[in-house]
């Protein structure tokens, strides 16, 4: 027995706002069909949840999801389906893209049942209505399941209980699955427990995971193919593909393929620190992408690459002067790119403050001192820095400790405006503007880029 393991095809993708970007998650759709479904001719194609990218699809999403599946329809391949957190059913309604493309008959979408007391049951396939939560086909017997979300650990248990009795000793039984598995993420959110997963192993012969977009497999048993394109730049260096699976006497091989169609991302990082002209540093960061950045020969037919640079370091003049947009527009001409992102982290020379401090001063000193210099750039409230920096030092010691918002709002009118006088509000926005500066300075630069 052979099948494809699909998921995160996220068709209607339109990163960065471009059309061409949402035709690359088409383009590798329709690739891995062609070049590896149709040829090889598996008994059947699982697609674990998330085949497309927003609820409400737009006409040519649908004419792109239907042309991969009225490929592998024409060629006698059954697809089955799960609905992943994309593209589930709205809260309000029972309807769903997905289910419309079952009743239709380009895919089986098989999802758990509810009773009149809101019991979960697993119900095998009927044809007649085109619903169900099981199905047999070649050898094996795929289950499928919905989109917990955060309480997909509280769910699983009564999930596996509903399936136990429809278990098919002689098959290959097979359980979708759309979750993030704790251990294989970077980002601290709950995901399903490695244990909980587990519990699924006397019953369950393969897990086809979706939803996390880099490939995996726990124990040779629960596998996730991740995403077909890479949704995000940050996603461009992780494994991602699709898995073609083959069956036999119950063990399962799982291929991880990742030879189709995709748009390639370069990533650069380049450090501007130590001039104090715009133009020399605007030279330095051309000169950098000329040696290291993929320029796109226009005539070779490939796909342009997406290019992000970073700038990192000081700058040695305020950051207005770096005129981020036009240079993204020179090194976008330089490279013949599809898209360039320009993320500037770095340091203007209006935000370079305390490092003549001794490192040895107390942190609140440091703070407090930092603050005022930054508040004393205003020239509105030059004679007061020092008062208003304890302000904003004794705001940030209540909001600690959870005091009020009230009494903290009571605290800062009376501070600002002690005298009831009309210019309080004027006060209060020029602090805003000083704390917004002082929030960039004890915290980290935020993120600027063009793209955001």
């Amino acid at each position: 027995m052979r099948f494809l393991h699909i998921a995160d095809v996220h068709l209607g993708c339109r990163r960065y706002n471009l059309d061409e970007r949402a035709k690359d998650f088409f383009r590798a759709w329709y690739d891995v069909l062609e070049r590896y479904a149709v040829p090889n001719r598996p008994d059947f194609v699982l697609i674990a949840g998330d085949l497309f990218h927003l609820r409400r699809v737009d006409p040519q999403t649908m004419n792109q999801a239907i042309a991969g599946l009225e490929l592998l329809r024409t060629e006698g391949i059954p697809v089955l389906a799960i609905e992943g957190n994309h593209d589930q059913s709205d809260p309000t309604s029972h309807f769903s893209w997905l289910r419309s493309l079952s009743q239709w008959g380009y895919l089986k979408l098989l999802e758990p049942q509810y009773d009149e007391s809101r019991k979960l049951r697993v119900v095998a396939w009927d044809e007649a209505q085109r619903r169900g939560s099981y199905i047999d086909v070649g050898g094996a017997r795929i289950f499928g399941s919905h989109w917990y979300g955060m309480s997909t650990n509280a769910m699983l248990p009564m999930l596996a209980e509903a399936i136990k009795p429809h278990i098919a000793d002689q098959r290959f039984n097979i359980l979708m699955l759309h979750t993030d598995v704790e251990g294989y993420l970077k980002r601290p959110i709950p995901a399903l427990t490695q244990a909980r997963l587990r519990e699924l192993r006397g019953i369950i012969d393969y897990v086809a995971l979706g939803h996390t977009h880099k490939e995996f497999n726990f124990d040779n048993w629960a596998f996730n193919p991740g995403s077909l394109e890479a949704c995000t730049v940050d996603e461009y260096g992780e494994p991602r593909g699709f898995y073609m699976v083959e069956v036999r006497d119950r063990q399962a091989t799982a291929q991880h393929i990742r030879d189709y169609v995709q748009r390639p991302i370069q990533r650069l990082s380049i450090e501007v620190s130590g001039s104090a002209d715009p133009e020399m540093v605007r030279a330095q960061i051309l000169a950098a992408v000329e040696r290291e950045a993929r320029v796109h020969d226009e005539d070779s037919g490939a796909l342009a690459p997406i290019i992000e640079v970073t700038l990192r370091g000081r700058l040695g003049f305020r950051a207005s002067l770096l005129e981020t947009n036009a240079l993204r527009e020179r090194i976008q001409e330089q490279t013949h790119a599809l898209h360039v992102i320009l993320r500037n982290l770095t340091i203007p020379v209006e935000y370079q403050v305390g490092d003549q401090f001794d490192p040895s001063m107390p942190r609140h000193e440091r703070e407090r001192r930092i603050l005022e210099d930054l508040i004393a750039r205003d020239a509105r409230y030059r004679d007061r820095a020092r008062d208003v920096a304890h302000l904003i030092m004794e705001t940030k010691r209540l909001a600690l400790e959870e005091e009020a918002p009230d009494r903290i709002i009571e605290l800062i009118a009376q501070r600002l405006d002690p005298e009831g006088d009309d210019d309080g509000a004027t006060a209060r926005n020029g602090v805003e503007e000083s704390v917004a500066d002082s929030r960039l300075v004890l915290f980290g630069p935020r993120h600027r880029s063009d793209h955001e």
